[in-house]
């Protein structure tokens, strides 16, 4: 199965929610770092391989149709070249709030110190976190950065072939753009800094050990997908 869909915004732009959304109007199942964590003892040895320079798009992608988030959207330029046909969504909000909210959820220091020597960390210090270096604690660097690279995104990706979207522009341009029928449902907003956070936190941070995480990811999808649309 190809992808279809290749979102490309990074973690904390909404992916969760698209990732949700996509699924709702027909583009699913949908990849997403949350993904990673559900087989985690499959999937990080193969984005360890995209770390070693020996990408298996097809494997990673086994079975999904869409994808957002972390840890693929650090490829947006290669997934784009072998997904030719695929369309490219951007989620976007503003530049410091995207900070803001990173650094109280996916680059804190609570949620990587729990992942201290596991191959997780590993994976994400050679993937997501390898775009900062000594940079992700400086506010100022990270939204120069995310301007930065939204900007490359919008200048590289073909006008036709690109979506740059904000949730709260709910459910007609996404649909208009993948062609399909705008649903009755609000679209979703989940995953929250607050819900992130307090899962997290209910764990002292992420479980390091991938059997555990992977039943943490499990209830953390299934949770969110019940406010998705209720």
């Amino acid at each position: 199965m190809a992808l279809d869909v290749i979102g490309v915004g990074p973690g904390r732009t909404a992916t969760f929610s698209m990732k949700f959304a996509l699924e709702h109007i027909g583009f699913g199942p949908c990849y997403h770092m949350v993904e990673v964590f559900r087989s985690a003892r499959r999937n990080i040895p193969l984005w360890q391989n995209v770390v070693d320079g020996n990408p298996d798009w097809d494997a990673i992608f086994d079975g999904y149709s869409s994808v957002t988030d972390n840890p693929a959207c650090v490829y947006w330029r290669e997934l784009a070249e072998f997904y030719p046909e695929a369309k490219i969504l951007l989620t976007v909000r503003d530049a410091d709030a995207w900070v803001e909210s990173c650094n109280e959820t996916i680059n804190s220091q609570r949620m990587l110190a729990s992942l201290e020597g596991s191959d997780l960390l590993q994976m994400l210090q050679g993937t997501y976190l390898r775009q900062f270096g000594e940079h992700i604690n400086d506010p100022e660097w990270m939204a120069n950065w995310y301007r930065a690279y939204n900007e490359e995104v919008i200048s590289t990706i073909p006008s036709e072939r690109l979506l740059v979207f904000h949730p709260k522009d709910g459910w007609e341009p996404l649909c208009n753009f993948l062609d399909v029928p705008v649903p009755p449902e609000p679209f979703p907003r989940v995953n929250s800094r607050d819900e992130l956070g307090g899962a997290s936190d209910e764990q002292g941070g992420l479980p390091s050990d991938p059997e555990q995480l992977e039943a943490f990811a499990v209830d953390y999808i299934e949770g969110l997908r019940k406010k998705a649309f209720s």
